[in-house]
């Protein structure tokens, strides 16, 4: 699909409710399918990623009913469960292979992982040599599908903290099912930490009692989840950035409201980080307001925030100065290369930006012209490459805009509701 889109004179204004967020949906459905008792999900707007996990817990034998506004989940119970194989689809969403690899093996369960995309290609490692070495028996991680059998066992295990947080979190949400004690300590500094807090925040809502000293988390089991009878799942700041970031590029303010100013993602670091480019931000108890002021290049380390990156290269963009972006090595190993595709696109567009080992240096202070380009079939591409039409002087055409249904079906709904122009056509 070819989609051109179009930014309004003067940049996107208005206000716009945050949808829900694709982090906590996933957690938050994880835990109640484990749980001992029914509960219910409020989460009004469902991306491809979350109806995924969703369809894998069914297919594990939770009952989940999709609503207007969001799930009602019966648990899986465990002694009903047939023997055999189980297919679980988790489409491109990474984080639903790497929350339930580990879930799954702690319930004995042999599955085939049903994986699209680039989604065979990342690595899988070192979470699938602890694996093995603990219980479990795994096909080739780049074979289609991916075919798990076994019993996790409870122990010692050990995973490097910057290589994947969701890898940690997977295993923490398997270690209360296990019987015994599970340790696992992290042999390096732990990444993404906000993510790992998230899904501390979850357990501890279930109940579920975990330690973490020195390096180190531990868990006695087995432990029974017992999740609140019901969850509101909390505004999503990383799709929120997008228009928050609007707001610093145009003429008018724009406002994102739903949004939990001492929420756990890491990616409300967005506020501070637009006041370091120098854009006015304001803020009350659940929304946030932005517009431009006068943008200078800075220095961003991106360990611990890493999906703003396509986002906040766009106001670099528009920023007097070079801004430089380190600590995001890892962003190679997403949907995409996205270095390399923040690099192509933007470029295609006229920027002067160029990779580096771990991140970006992009000069500002320059305006776009309208072009032709790819979205690499990455959803946090495509609506950074819209979101930079509001620096160009014509449109902007791109192929395959529909990733963005991965964890934003309604952007370019929004996109117009704020002003912009899109058009659509089929191939």
């Amino acid at each position: 699909m070819l989609t051109e889109v179009t930014a309004p004179r003067g940049g996107l204004a208005g206000t716009l409710a945050a949808i829900p967020s694709k982090s906590h949906a996933h957690r938050a459905l994880i835990c109640a399918a484990l749980s001992a008792n029914p509960s219910r999900l409020i989460c009004a707007q469902r991306s491809d990623d979350i109806r995924a996990t969703a369809a894998c817990l069914r297919a594990l034998g939770a009952g989940i009913v999709e609503a207007a506004d969001g799930f009602t989940v019966a648990p899986i119970a465990r002694e009903q469960v047939s023997p055999g194989t189980v297919d679980l689809s988790v489409g491109e969403s990474g984080t639903t292979l790497r929350l339930l690899l580990p879930v799954v093996a702690a319930l004995g369960r042999s599955a085939r992982f049903q994986r699209g995309g680039r989604l065979p290609q990342r690595p899988l490692s070192p979470l699938y040599e602890e694996l093995v070495a603990q219980g479990c028996v795994l096909g080739e991680p780049t074979v289609e599908p991916l075919r798990l059998s076994g019993q996790l066992r409870s122990g010692a295990y050990r995973l490097d903290g910057g290589v994947s947080s969701q890898f940690i979190s997977g295993l923490l949400l398997a270690f209360p099912l296990l019987r015994g004690t599970s340790t696992l300590c992290l042999t390096a500094t732990l990444e993404s930490q906000p993510y790992v807090e998230m899904t501390l925040a979850a357990l501890r809502a279930c109940g579920i009692t975990l330690n973490f000293e020195g390096e180190t988390f531990s868990c006695e089991g087995p432990q029974t989840y017992q999740a609140p009878t019901e969850v509101i799942v909390e505004g999503d700041w990383s799709n929120a950035a997008f228009w928050l970031c609007a707001g610093a590029l145009g003429d008018r303010p724009l406002t994102c409201t739903g949004l939990d100013l001492e929420s756990l993602q890491g990616d409300r670091a967005v506020i501070d980080i637009l006041r370091r480019f120098g854009a006015r931000v304001e803020t009350d108890a659940s929304s946030v307001t932005v517009s431009a002021g006068a943008l200078a290049g800075i220095e961003i380390d991106a360990r611990n925030i890493p999906d703003l990156v396509p986002i906040l290269s766009v106001v670099a963009l528009c920023a007097a100065g070079t801004t430089t972006i380190s600590g995001a090595a890892r962003l190679r190993l997403k949907e995409s290369d996205r270095l390399a595709a923040v690099a192509d696109v933007l470029g295609r567009l006229g920027a002067r930006i160029k990779t580096t080992k771990d991140g970006l240096v992009i000069e500002g202070g320059r305006r776009l012209t309208g072009a032709a380009v790819d979205a690499w079939g990455d959803h946090r591409i495509a609506m950074m490459a819209a979101t930079a039409s509001l620096l160009c002087e014509g449109s902007v055409r791109i192929t395959g805009a529909e990733a963005v249904n991965k964890s934003y079906s309604r952007f370019f709904k929004d996109f117009e509701a704020l002003g912009g122009h899109v058009e659509m056509e089929e191939f």
